[in-house]
């Protein structure tokens, strides 16, 4: 499976015409592509930037998620950083972790 990662895929949805006149308006005027800020915006979320999380929580909570649900996926994401913090381990290191494995089982 060495392509996985590789390969690329579109991701789309439909918008008012409003809301996309006024975001091209907007990246324009940061003199950012349309593409390029919707890979970073993605690309922070997955890899979990605390910026975006913070972002992801305020738009649950406008969304009204309950607050059950909202504990249980904190307290999944807290343990997450503290077995990260406990290992020392980061995304690098995870890779390389990966693809050392790889290597000396190639038959996984």
């Amino acid at each position: 499976m060495p392509d996985y990662g590789n390969i690329i895929k579109k991701i789309c949805f439909e918008s008012t015409d409003k809301l996309h006149a006024d975001l091209k308006i907007r990246l324009h005027y940061d003199d950012l592509k349309i593409r390029e800020f919707f890979i970073d915006v993605v690309s922070g979320y997955v890899d979990r930037n605390e910026h975006m999380l913070a972002f992801v929580e305020e738009l649950k909570e406008k969304k009204a998620m309950s607050n059950p649900r909202r504990n249980k996926i904190k307290r999944a994401r807290l343990k997450e950083e503290e077995t990260i913090k406990q290992f020392g381990l980061n995304k690098d290191e995870i890779e390389n972790i990966f693809d050392i494995i790889e290597k000396e089982h190639g038959d996984l």
